[in-house]
């Protein structure tokens, strides 16, 4: 990988990333990477000329990502346009996506470097919320998408297709649909199959690791 810039996320409120960052961000600068950071991670470094988190993604070749799962998800809904590569360092508790332990950073970082790792492409669903024949809402999720009755203490009705095509109408708390990667969260805890994350049908996100 010819990776001439690396754009950095953070999750702030672990106590440890400001040192990380910074270390990071000087081990990067000191093999002439452009190091671009979001607003939140240049106010860290008290630094000027941060970009919003939007554009991160359209002007870095790979995303790093210091934090946790929830860190990695905001990181996969933005690379997902250009399906740049994500090297996620856990940060946080359980790690399930950010599979990088912060003892071997600069480790994975070299074998990066080196053209020495796989990625891993993971699909996505692209999201549309229709009312009253206009789109009021649209995104790109890595894990689920869920349609539910909000906090009334009521069933609601679903009418389900697929490419058009009746599925089935269904009665209850609401509907969970998983990608594989998000087959482990809470499609599993309401008791739905867990898949192989390596599925793939449509579209694709490039997942890095070393």
């Amino acid at each position: 990988m010819k990776s001439k810039s690396i754009g950095i996320l953070t999750k702030p409120k672990f106590p440890e990333v400001k040192d990380t960052l910074l270390a990071v961000a000087a081990w990067l600068r000191a093999r002439n990477i452009d190091v671009l950071l979001d607003t939140t991670s240049a106010a860290l470094l008290n630094e000027v000329g941060g970009i919003p988190k939007t554009q991160l993604a359209q002007k870095a070749d790979v995303l790093l990502v210091l934090g946790g799962d929830g860190t990695i998800l905001n990181a996969a809904r933005l690379a997902a346009e250009r399906s740049i590569p994500i090297l996620g360092v856990n940060m946080g508790g359980l790690g399930f996506l950010t599979e990088v332990r912060l003892d071997n950073l600069y480790p994975s970082l070299e074998l990066v470097f080196a053209n020495d790792f796989t990625l891993d492409e993971r699909l996505m669903l692209a999201t549309h919320v229709h009312r009253h024949g206009e789109t009021v809402a649209r995104g790109i999720v890595l894990n689920d998408v869920v349609i539910s009755k909000g906090t009334l203490a009521r069933m609601i009705e679903l009418h389900i297709t697929i490419d058009g095509q009746f599925v089935t109408n269904l009665r209850g708390d609401g509907l969970i649909i998983g990608t594989p990667t998000g087959s482990t969260a809470y499609s599993l805890s309401a008791g739905g199959p867990i898949m192989n994350p390596a599925l793939q049908l449509r579209e694709k996100l490039k997942w890095g690791h070393a």
